[in-house]
């Protein structure tokens, strides 16, 4: 009887963005990683330099592809595969400031897109993007069949394939998730089946400490 094929499919969420304003920037264009970003980008590049990679995929936005170039650097012979699928949740907000005296929360113009959380009304369905992620992950996994491979995306759909993954609700409080910034949520794939997920913070002291000043928006 064969040996059971195990293959590791690692979803890396980008590193910080240069977000003074504190702008919900969703899929909007030119959000760069900041300085601390860069150097969240870089202890990616040490964490992965000597993993099993044979394939890399990555989201369009700047913020993901400026994350996994100086890890695509330690691996010239793997060709970065743009994967529309692992883009960030749409979001009718975006472009909104949440942050200060402007914050969007506050405004009656926005309520109406506050009305059902459990979709949700503000954006992409929590479902939709279960189902796009399923189909990246998968496509990952039987590129890597026996391997590893690496999705660098953003923090929501991450988590909307570990609560697939793992059997938990797709509602949730984004406060709550375990996703912070360049975190890494391993699956372990035996035989097409999602057998395990791990979670590893490799820039953890590279994070804004708690109850800093400093603000991330949600859900980016």
């Amino acid at each position: 009887m064969p040996e059971p094929t195990r293959t590791v499919v690692h979803l890396m969420r980008h590193g910080e963005v240069h977000n003074p304003g504190g702008i919900l920037y969703g899929r909007l264009p030119d959000f760069h990683l900041s300085d601390v970003g860069i150097a969240m980008a870089e202890r990616g590049a040490e964490y992965f330099k000597d993993r099993d990679l044979v394939h890399l995929r990555c989201s369009p936005l700047e913020r993901t592809q400026e994350t996994m170039a100086p890890i695509a650097a330690r691996h010239p012979h793997l060709e970065v595969v743009t994967d529309r699928r692992v883009i960030e949740g749409g979001n009718q907000l975006e472009g909104k400031t949440f942050s200060g005296s402007h914050n969007a929360l506050t405004d009656p113009r926005n309520w109406w897109l506050l009305r059902n959380p459990l979709r949700p009304s503000w954006g992409e369905a929590y479902t939709d993007i279960v189902a796009r992620m399923r189909l990246a992950i998968s496509d990952a996994a039987q590129a890597a069949e026996g391997h590893e491979a690496l999705i660098v995306s953003h923090q929501l759909p991450i988590w909307m394939a570990r609560m697939d993954a793992t059997g938990g609700r797709l509602v949730h409080d984004p406060r709550k998730r375990e996703c912070t910034l360049a975190s890494v949520t391993s699956f372990t794939i035996v035989d097409g089946r999602i057998t395990s997920v791990a979670y590893t913070e490799p820039a953890a002291d590279l994070l804004a400490p708690k109850g800093s000043s400093k603000k991330f928006v949600a859900g980016a």
